[in-house]
């Protein structure tokens, strides 16, 4: 055979060399996608920062893990927010999730059947930030407390969302309906804002991380305010669930906040389901919690994050296997 020949099939046989090994190294690749929220949202905003992290890591450990290569590959959507990602990820659609935890709640315990999927093998990871729910109001609406807010047009959020069933649980503790309003709408979470600005609604309830950029859209926009949530119902809602709790929102957080808002919420929690792999959820766990630093700097809201507090705030799902061995072998859980 000749040079030429010889150095032909060589060459063949290094392309399908190369083919083969990136087949096999595609066959290594582990795809995963984290259910998120609206695009202005802190949900979207979190599920993209656990991604980063994945990415992060990627060939870097801990001492004595050189080279580590988990090959997982991340996405994270904007969807419909928290029963939606439980739905999602009970059906094996999305392997992860942010979702409030009072539908964690629901959905392991099947007491909101109608409102959330009911999922006993859905797994807690770890919890995210804390997040009030907030019932943002035009600037000359009149609304100052919830018995104002009766009789004007209320956005109660679109469905699959958190900030909606959290609106339909205050509607209900309160015992109104949507008939008490002259107009409910169901808009996005990046909806609502422009729709209270341009004066096509008088509120809208959100349940979300602060600072956001939705909520300061009103707020910086057009003077929208977020009102005071203490009354007696409020307060029943809070003694009687344990995944709620009273939250201030800050004077100052916002340009038209000039007194600190009571109000109540919940905690943002990121869940998958018992069939998830607990490697997979191990090295999504391990890449979180070794660069909590550089993940916390990437959203005001997770600037309160401890590793202590992620591990126990607001879960009321079991621990995936995955993450307990992680929390295990670092000494945060015994």
């Amino acid at each position: 055979m000749s040079l030429r020949k010889l150095a032909g099939a060589a060459a063949v046989a290094g392309i399908a060399a190369l083919a083969f090994q990136g087949s096999a190294l595609a066959q290594d690749k582990t795809f995963i996608t984290i259910g998120t929220g609206g695009p202005t949202g802190v949900y979207f905003v979190a599920g993209n920062s656990i991604c980063r992290m994945l990415a992060l890591v990627e060939g870097v450990g801990r001492s004595g893990d050189q080279f580590r290569q988990h090959g997982i590959r991340c996405a994270a959507p904007s969807s419909a927010g928290s029963t939606y990602n439980i739905g999602q990820v009970s059906e094996g659609e999305f392997q992860f999730g942010v979702v409030q935890s009072d539908w964690q709640f629901h959905s392991v315990n099947g007491s909101k059947p109608d409102r959330v999927t009911s999922n006993p093998d859905l797994r807690a990871v770890f919890s995210l930030h804390p997040e009030p729910y907030q019932i943002v109001v035009g600037a000359d609406s009149g609304i100052n407390s919830w018995s104002d807010l009766l009789g004007k047009r209320f956005n109660i959020g679109n469905p699959g969302s958190g900030q909606r069933g959290t609106s339909e649980e205050l509607l209900e503790a309160f015992g109104n309906s949507n008939a008490d309003f002259s107009a409910v709408t169901e808009l996005t979470s990046s909806e609502q804002a422009g729709a209270l600005c341009d004066g096509n609604i008088d509120a809208f309830g959100y349940t979300v991380g602060f600072p956001n950029g939705g909520v300061a859209q009103a707020t910086d926009g057009c003077d929208a305010r977020i009102i005071n949530l203490t009354e007696d119902e409020v307060a029943a809602l809070v003694n009687d669930n344990p995944f709620y709790s009273f939250a201030t929102i800050p004077a100052g957080t916002y340009s038209s906040l000039t007194d600190d808002v009571t109000t109540f919420g919940v905690r943002a929690t990121f869940i998958t389901s018992a069939d998830v792999s607990d490697d997979v959820v191990y090295e999504l766990t391990r890449a979180v919690f070794e660069n909590l630093d550089t993940f916390r700097g990437l959203h005001p809201a997770f600037s309160v994050l401890t590793k202590e507090g992620m591990i126990v705030d607001g879960l009321s799902a079991p621990l995936h296997a995955g993450a307990e061995r992680y929390y295990r072998e670092v000494g945060l859980i015994n």
